[in-house]
């Protein structure tokens, strides 16, 4: 049967690679950016395993098959042997579920929940999907969740590598509208954890998944957080956010409310964010009386000024903007700095690799998760989120949630 191993293999999807310990498979890894990228990732999962070329009998039947199912032909993968030892339970049944629905067939994650007599357990479904070790073999890319909605994917690509494998499989479960447009999902919160994808430019069980390898001391306090579950801002324009986030610098949550609710209501009883128009149709004074200081009503008057100018683009154009270019683009407006912005990129915008490094609450997390005696300065900080790329943002948020624990603790 010869040594245990690994190998990568050509697909129509990319290098994928496959582990095997004795007569049984191990892991079957997805392509990451490119060949390079998958050895690295298998090697650095698995550092006591070899690449043998080539592979045992037993194997190369495995990956025949898996590269016949991806080039979109019928097979079988049901009878490739998997190494469960490590598996908890409840995956395991997971697991063995996934494995009977067939090509071109779905379930919902509650369906599965279901199945499984694990009534109400979609989103424990839903995490034992993205730990899933055997891509393919246990073809987790089947288990889409409610809605028509593809759900979440931890693999290289994400969502979209998952709606990729389900059209090569010709499944008609996901709406040839989210192929097209992705990024027009709702953002509903709905009871599957795959749906909070919806609200972000990234998918939460890819960024977990990474963080958790990553960085054992920041995956003991993700165990103690629970789901990762960052509430994005709905607010539907660019001046919304951004009027709101200026109202609330540098004061409470609940004094910032007042404030802001006193400045939506100068303008009708039922207006729940102004307008520039509406900002621009009353002088300085009046917003002073809704409890603005001069500082924020100028902040907010300079706001509703530039984007009358179009120097602040709505929120399809910023979406095309890397990160870089929208912190330029709102650091212009008077009381707008980086810190502002780059809450604009994680609340409104979703973007995954958001390090707001001199944030207080940010560093304060880092102390209490890594125990440093000091509190670290944004240079340290930013040297150990190296470790984090490109999922900052997940990183960030899981250290304001520190926070939340140390108060609960109290």
């Amino acid at each position: 049967m010869g040594a245990d191993g690994f190998v990568l293999f050509e697909t129509a999807i990319g290098h994928c690679g496959i582990v095997w310990c004795g007569p049984a498979i191990v892991c079957v890894q997805l392509p990451e950016a490119n060949e390079r990228a998958t050895r690295a990732r298998i090697t650095r999962l698995y550092p006591e395993k070899k690449e043998i070329i080539p592979p045992p009998a037993f194997v190369q039947t495995a990956i025949n098959d898996i590269v016949s199912l991806v080039a979109g032909r019928s097979s079988d993968l049901s009878t490739i042997a998997l190494d469960m030892d490590g598996v908890p339970p409840f995956h395991r049944k997971v697991y063995e579920l996934a494995r009977s629905i067939p090509p071109g067939q779905t379930l919902t994650y509650t369906q599965v929940a279901d199945k499984l007599g694990a009534h109400g357990s979609a989103k424990a479904v839903g995490q034992a999907l993205s730990r899933n070790p055997f891509a393919i073999v246990v073809p987790c890319h089947r288990v889409v969740a409610a809605g028509a909605k593809p759900g979440g994917f931890s693999a290289h690509g994400g969502v979209a590598t998952k709606l990729r494998l389900l059209a090569i499989e010709q499944s008609n479960a996901i709406e040839q509208a989210t192929l097209l447009d992705q990024d027009t999902a709702s953002t509903t919160p709905a009871a599957d954890t795959a749906d909070l994808e919806c609200d972000y430019g990234f998918d939460p069980a890819a960024a977990v998944a990474h963080l958790r390898t990553a960085d054992r001391h920041l995956a003991r306090l993700m165990d103690r957080v629970g789901p990762f579950d960052l509430r994005m801002n709905t607010a539907p324009t660019t001046f919304g956010m951004l009027a709101e986030a200026l109202v609330y610098q540098q004061l409470s949550g609940k004094a910032a409310a007042t404030i802001f609710r006193r400045m939506c209501a100068l303008f009708g009883p039922n207006v729940r964010c102004p307008t520039p128009q509406n900002i621009l149709s009353v002088d300085e004074e009046t917003l002073r009386n809704a409890g603005l200081s001069r500082a924020k009503a100028l902040a907010v008057v300079d706001l509703a000024v530039k984007v009358e100018q179009g120097l602040i683009p709505p929120l399809n154009e910023l979406r095309g903007m890397d990160d870089e270019r929208v912190i330029v683009c709102l650091t212009q407006v008077r009381g707008i700095g980086k810190w502002t912005a780059q809450m604009f990129l994680i609340f409104r915008l979703g973007r995954p690799d958001v390090l707001p490094a001199d944030d207080f609450g940010l560093r304060k997390g880092f102390k209490l998760t890594f125990r440093t005696n000091d509190m670290p300065d944004r240079q340290r900080v930013e040297r150990h989120a190296e470790l984090w790329r490109p999922y900052r943002t997940a990183a960030t948020w899981y250290l304001w949630q520190a926070l939340e624990l140390a108060q609960d603790e109290l």
